[in-house]
């Protein structure tokens, strides 16, 4: 059955890759949701033209770095031309030590994906067997397993993507169709010829940025779906605080207009209009503290660095990083430095930074719900205190988080470690840095679902009548959680809001009344 009726019975989408304009949102869909992949007619055309050219350098023994020497220190090695499909070999057998639990699926089905994205580019030299192999690969649910670790960001993320290429050939571990196999076991069963390498093939699949890149790409994603959630709970919070709402006054935002700051504060205008617990407020205030007032300038800054973030990861994911690279209009083949990671690991230092804010403001804000010198509202958000501790250690939670977030923001590009005899004397250690931006949204996602519950319960102690907004991303939580009456066992709570914040649920029913939500 042809791919593409394959498709159509099983009703899903298929991503046409052919190296140019791989979006964010289709990694995501092909990681996450399995979405199938086909190689199209470009990309057909750019694979065949490069290999034809590496073919005709091997027939007439050229001297060209990875194609006909060593790799790294041994580059000026020349290999005969008999011995060049175990150099491949070799190449992948001897790079494939990475250590740590296995990277997470969704993040290997995006890595393979990239590497197709841009094998189909047309600059790498090898054959469409090889770009097949990949994307039956992805289709069937052949995983390598890919220690997360060992990986220094250049020469790319030779380690991991080794582990991904030993499976291509027959070794290693892989999940078939769930089910951990060797990775020989795991092709046969799947109807998947193995692959001997030939000249090019083992560097070309190695040599590049994909395990940061995917991880990147991922990261990215959710880091605004972060950021849109952040803004609908503080706008809950500033609804339970009784909130100014004169700080998003817009003229305020165009005499310093950041993308960001601009956009927050309009969020914020449009989620709290027509608040009773605004309109309706006593507390006799004239001003916020910065955690309420500063939302759009602290918010609006994360989302500048989200959209930083996202055009590095795009640029990245439909690039050329592997070396040398095949130029076959101009029939050279030049070695170049595209496999540094170093745009990645610094747009990944940065959105962990600024993702990690996030929790910062909102954990400050969970302080000001539950503690009733700030909040006006019972101490601990509950009735019956004493007999009933509340959401007492809800807050201690968040400031765990958070603390652990400050040490996993330390920057993990400003470090460099030589290797290779000094041969690869400077690296971006992105792949850590990419490691490390995932461990943080998951923490900002867990500070952020505590600060939803205790801002429900917030506006459910205030009784009144809340914005369309806001009511809506209520409703969401309250069919998920209870109001908290009296103390009960609430760690499923914090899952189910972390839940509905990953799967974007709070923000979709949230646009269904604020149509122009961004």
């Amino acid at each position: 059955m042809a791919l593409k009726d394959l498709c159509l019975k099983q009703n899903e989408e298929v991503i046409s890759v052919k190296g140019e304009s791989l979006s964010i949102e289709e990694v995501v869909s092909v990681a996450r949701y399995g979405a199938l992949v086909a190689l199209s007619p470009e990309g057909t055309g750019n694979v065949l033209k490069a290999r034809h050219l590496v073919d005709r350098l091997v027939e007439e023994k050229n001297t060209v770095y990875g194609i006909t020497t060593g790799f790294g220190k041994f580059s000026n090695v020349v290999i005969d031309q008999k011995e060049t499909e175990k150099l491949q070999e070799n190449l992948i057998i001897s790079h494939a030590v990475g250590v740590g639990d296995p990277i997470p699926e969704e993040v290997v089905r995006a890595a393979m994906l990239l590497r197709i994205n841009t094998l189909a580019k047309g600059y790498s030299g090898v054959r469409l067997e090889v770009v097949e192999t990949l994307i039956n690969m992805l289709n069937s649910r052949v995983h390598p397993v890919i220690p997360e670790k060992g990986s220094l960001g250049a020469s790319g993320d030779l380690a991991p993507l080794a582990h991904m290429v030993l499976v291509m050939i027959g070794r290693g571990k892989a999940y078939y169709q769930g089910q951990l196999l060797p990775g020989g076991e795991a092709m046969e069963k799947a109807g998947i010829p193995f692959l001997r390498l030939k000249a090019k093939e083992g560097l070309a699949l190695i040599n590049g940025t994909q395990i940061m890149t995917a991880y990147g790409a991922l990261a990215v994603y959710d880091a605004l779906v972060l950021a849109r959630s952040a803004d609908i709970i503080a706008a809950m919070t500033c609804e339970a605080q009784e909130a100014i709402i004169s700080a998003f006054d817009p003229k305020i935002q165009m005499v310093r207009p950041h993308p960001g700051q601009v956009q927050v504060a309009a969020n914020m205008v449009r989620l709290l209009e027509n608040s009773e617990n605004i309109k309706y407020a006593k507390h006799g205030r004239v001003q916020d503290a910065y955690t309420l007032r500063c939302i759009p300038q602290v918010h609006g800054a994360t989302r500048d660095a989200i959209d930083y973030a996202r055009k590095v990861i795009e640029t990245e994911i439909n690039s050329v990083t592997d070396n040398p690279i095949i130029f076959p209009d101009h029939e050279e083949v030049i070695s170049g430095g595209n496999f540094h990671g170093q745009p990645v690991a610094l747009a990944m230092d940065f959105l962990g930074i600024a993702i990690s804010e996030l929790a910062n403001i909102s954990e400050r804000r969970i302080e000001r719900l539950v503690n009733p010198a700030l909040s006006g509202l019972p101490a601990f958000l509950v009735n019956n205190g004493g007999l009933n501790s509340g959401f007492m250690i809800y807050q201690y939670a968040a400031a765990s988080l958070v603390s652990e977030n400050k040490v996993l923001a330390h920057p993990a590009s400003v470090d460099s470690i030589p290797s290779s005899a000094n041969q690869e004397d400077h690296v971006s250690m992105g792949a850590i840095g990419a490691r490390k931006a995932r461990e943080i949204i998951k923490n900002v996602r867990n500070v952020l679902a505590i600060e939803s519950i205790c801002a429900a319960q917030g506006m459910d102690l205030r009784g009144r009548k809340p914005s369309k907004g806001t009511g809506a991303a209520l409703n969401a939580i309250r069919k998920a959680i209870s109001m908290w009456t009296s103390d009960r066992e609430t760690g499923d709570d914090i899952d189910k809001a972390a839940g509905l914040i990953a799967n974007n649920l709070i923000v979709e029913e949230v646009k269904k009344v604020v149509l122009d939500f961004l």
